[in-house]
């Protein structure tokens, strides 16, 4: 079977004509690399802020929030919270809450997701939330949306092309960053 492209590069795609989204594209690597990113991320991070990660499976989206995590600074290791729908990992000091929340299996939007008290813990946070396209953006006017593309079918390939779309003004200087921390 031939490797194809990824569904995240095509909706990713779709975001670059928003009014106001800027958009940075990196290519990553490796895990270590996705992981880094994720460290440098947490540093642009603050309490309030929504990152949503799109990706298929294995396309690294909780690499990427170990990432954040260690960036972050909080305690407990970053996993999957498929079961759980949901894992607040507190901060060691001083620095914001990461709540990792992976919405595959929930099916509504952010009603099904009220349970969670997401818009209560906001605020103080900073909320990853995997797979929730079309559930959460009601949450900020202001979100990050991290697309991870990889190639799909029969390949060992760990290549990836990251794309960052920053809606709101929060995002704004985006693209004044430099991402690629292993660059």
């Amino acid at each position: 079977m031939e490797p194809q492209n990824s569904p995240a590069a095509a909706e990713a795609t779709a975001y670059e004509n928003v009014p106001g989204a800027v958009t940075v594209k990196l290519a990553v690597d490796s895990p270590e690399q996705m992981q880094a990113l994720g460290r440098r991320l947490a540093s642009a991070l603050r309490p309030g802020d929504l990152v949503m990660l799109t990706g298929e499976l294995g396309a690294g989206k909780t690499t990427l929030t170990r990432g954040l995590g260690e960036g972050l600074g909080v305690r407990g290791a970053v996993t999957s919270p498929t079961f759980v729908i949901a894992r607040v990992h507190p901060p060691l000091s001083g620095g914001p809450a990461l709540v990792h929340v992976d919405a595959y299996r929930l099916g509504g939007g952010l009603d099904e997701m009220e349970d969670l008290d997401l818009d209560v813990s906001l605020p103080e946070s900073v909320v990853v939330v995997e797979w929730g396209d079309g559930k959460v953006e009601e949450l900020s006017d202001d979100r990050l949306q991290v697309f991870i593309g990889r190639a799909v079918g029969d390949t060992d390939d760990e290549r990836r092309t990251v794309t960052l779309v920053g809606v709101g003004a929060r995002w704004a200087g985006l693209r004044n960053e430099s991402w690629a921390p292993w660059g």
